[in-house]
This record gives structure tokens, sequence and C-alpha cells, in this order.
């Protein structure tokens, strides 16, 4: 019984020293998000809504390349487990090398493409003028994204996290310094509002490519970081269980896409209040999907020691620790939502629309940690296919559709677009959860 409890410690520990880095790398993030959210939120509820839809929209136009970070992670973590530790860096090679041919012209078609399509998204003159070059600037950054989140899969697969967390930090604080310079026109810059928020994202990001570099030749350099060609089949392999997460991405972001466009229908007040809503739940999220990248490192790793009963275990194990810590980062939403919005939206009755879906938010955390978790454990162990069919069939043919019926057709507003958003995502959790029981991911050839 004793051995039982030591290992289990042993096991929390595991997981929260590989977890803690990037939990706080993540959070660094979203207050980075929050922070822009603030600065932006003073010039009104068209600058607050062109950012939060220019957002999600850049996500969508960059999410082919983000599915790269998940390839990266989970031959990194197998060849690490496999103890193969002088070619551990081969998969970054590979990722950045696609991402220089892709990813260029991606970007040329998207800047020029931006002026005629926005009105797709949002058709409110104001938030269109600020919008598209809002948008414009944030794709410029495509490259650098890849590039970054590239790294990030291969630090989070050698138990690295800590690199990972040290750039993060240092791409946020230039972000917030330019995000002052260029949104209110400091220190002789012109007055640029919500663009010069898109400007300061890219030049930031474009500083943390420069930094992971740096971290790369002195961290990895010995583990075939630009140092070894990959074959043939390692390309291949790197692709296989990239694409079907970047597919997976490109429909998870226009599905928000989509829902920002929808939301829109119902009302620029409540696109503005969705905004907030969104970012102040992306703090809470993103530690639990931090405890999933962790889950999957713990996987990968485990099966290439071969063994699959402790792969399954750290699956679960990590579920319980990412319930606990979702549901206590969900009360101060349920408890003190005004306290929490009212940072962000200086209207009252855009203040009144956000208050009852950020208490449904907060109530359902705890729950929303099975779905991240899960996935993530999935995608560790390669079976990132799968992971995309459930991801997409539940977004676009259940609550996407359900969405615009009771919010634009019924005219029931964001609480009941919310409350669908919540059901939908646990629903799709416990999906995940039946999966990772029946171990079909246990013969996956990474």
């Amino acid at each position: 019984m004793e051995a039982s409890k030591v290992l289990k410690k042993d096991r929390v520990r595991s997981i929260f020293a590989l977890a803690l880095p990037i939990i706080g790398g993540m959070v660094s993030q979203n207050v980075l998000n929050l922070v822009d959210t603030a600065m932006v939120g003073t010039l009104g509820d068209a600058a607050l809504a062109a950012v939060g839809l220019g957002g999600f929209a850049n996500f969508m136009c960059q999410a082919l390349i983000l599915g790269i970070s998940t390839g990266v992670q989970a031959t990194a973590s197998r060849r690490k487990g496999e103890g193969k530790l002088d070619r551990m860096a081969v998969s970054l090679n590979a990722a950045i090398f696609l991402i220089l041919v892709v990813a260029p012209p991606l970007t040329a078609v998207l800047y020029f493409l931006i002026p005629y399509a926005y009105h797709l998204l949002n058709n409110d003159p104001e938030v269109m003028a600020q919008g598209i070059p809002y948008l414009q600037l944030r794709v410029l950054a495509i490259v650098c994204v890849g590039i970054n989140f590239s790294f990030r899969g291969y630090w989070n697969g050698i138990n690295r996290s800590m690199l990972y967390m040290s750039t993060l930090i240092v791409m946020h604080a230039s972000n917030i310094f330019m995000n002052w310079v260029f949104i209110f026109g400091n220190l002789g810059a012109p007055e640029m509002g919500a663009p010069g928020a898109g400007l300061a994202t890219t030049l930031s990001t474009v500083l943390g490519v420069a930094t992971y570099f740096f971290l790369g030749f002195r961290h990895a350099h010995k583990n075939g970081f630009l140092k070894i060609l990959p074959r043939r089949d390692e390309f291949m392999t790197l692709i296989r269980l990239s694409l079907p997460n970047s597919v997976q991405q490109l429909f998870f972001a226009a599905g928000f896409t989509t829902l920002y466009w929808i939301i829109g229908k119902v009302g620029t007040m409540e696109l503005a209040a969705a905004n907030v809503l969104i970012n102040v739940t992306l703090v809470a999220l993103l530690p639990g999907i931090a405890l999933g990248l962790a889950s999957a490192t713990l996987v990968g790793q485990a099966l290439g020691r071969e063994k699959v009963d402790d792969a399954a275990q750290w699956g679960w194990d990590v579920v319980k620790v990412g319930m606990l810590v979702m549901a206590g980062l969900g009360l101060p939403m349920w408890i003190v939502p005004d306290l929490l919005l009212s940072i962000f939206i200086h209207n009252p009755e855009t203040l009144d629309t956000a208050r009852l879906p950020m208490r449904l938010v907060g109530l359902t955390m705890g729950l929303e940690a099975i779905g991240m978790i899960m996935m993530n454990s999935l995608l560790g162990a390669g079976d990132t296919r799968r992971v995309m069919m459930v991801s997409i069939s539940f977004q676009w043919f259940l609550f996407l559709p359900l969405a615009y019926l009771v919010g634009p057709v019924a005219g029931w507003g964001l609480l009941a677009i919310w409350i669908l958003q919540g059901g939908y995502r646990i629903l799709m959790g416990l999906v995940f959860a039946n999966m990772w029981r029946r171990r079909g991911w246990a013969g996956i050839k990474v």
C-alpha cells in the first residue's frame, strides 16, 4: 500500500515537472492575449471585435502549419524513449524545411486575399476598417509561427519545456512593450490602434524565432539539430503524423472563425462580449492543454520503451490531475464573473451579455480537462487520424449548425450558443476517453 502511494506521488511529480514550464509558457501567452484585449478594449467595441475576429481568422490562416508541432513532439519523444538521442532533433530539421517551402507562398496569397474576403467574416464598416490591416499584419508572421511551434514540439517532447517557457516570456514581454508603442503611438511611433497590436505580435514572433535558433544551436546540436539531413522515410513519418492534426487545426480554427461570424449575425455587442469570453477562458483552458502536451510526451516516451500499460496509465493519471487543476481555475469565473469581465468590457450592456456565459464556462472547466488531455494523449501515441475525424465531426456537424439555429435564426442569444459549446466539448471529451480506454492507439508506429 505504501509503495503504491510513493509511486503515485512520483507520477504526479513527473507530470508537474514536465507540465509546469509548459503551463507557465501558455499562461504567459494568454496573459498577453488578455493584455492585448485590455489595451484594445479602451478603443471601443468595434476595435475589440476586430482583434477577436482577426485573431481567430489568423489562427485559421496558419492552422495547416501549426499541426506540424504534433508530429515533431510525437517523434522526438518516441526517439528519446528508444534511446536514439543523436536523432531526436531530426524531425525538427524536417519540420523547419517543410515550413520554409510551404509557408512563404501561403503568406503571399493570404495577404493579398484578405481585403477582398474579410467582408465574408464581418461587414460592419468600423470592424472592417481596423480588422483588415490587423489581419494582414498578423499573417506576415506565418513562417515564424510555424518554426516557433516546431521548436515547442521538440522541447516538450524531450522534457526541456523550460526552454519553451523562457522563450515565450521573452516574446510576450516584448509584445506588451510594442503594443504600448504602436497601439497608442508612443516613443514617436504612429498611433495605429488595433493594427498596432498586429504589428507588435508579428515583431515579437520574429524575436522568438531568433531566440529558438540560438537555444537550438546551444542545446540540440548534439541531437542532430541542423547537423543531420532527414531521410525520406523521416520526412514521410513527420507528414503522416502532422497532416491529420494540421487538417484538424484548420477545421477547428475555421470553426471558431465561423462561430465569430455566427455571433456577429446576432450583433456587434455580442461579438465583442464573445471575444472577451474566449480570451479569458483560454487563460484557464491552456493550462489543461499544457497538461495534455505533458501527457503526450510521457505517453510517447513510454511507447518508445514498449511499455503500453505504462503509457495508458499516464493518460489517466494526467486526466485526474487536470480535472482538479481546471476545476480550481474555473471557480473565479463562476463566483466573480464581473470582476474578470469588467477589466476588458466597459459597456454595461456588453457586460450583462457576457456574465451568464462566463459562469457557465466556470462550471464546466473540470470536465473540459478530459477532452483536452485525452486528445493530446492520443496525438502523442500517433493516433492523429481518428482524433481529426472526431474533432471535425463534432464541431462542424453538431455544434456549428445548432449554434446557427439557436443564435441568428431562433434569436436565443449568446448564452444559448455557449451552452451548446460546453455540451459538445464535454461529449467529445467522453468519446476521446473511450478511444483511450480501448487502446486502438497501442500499435501505431512512429
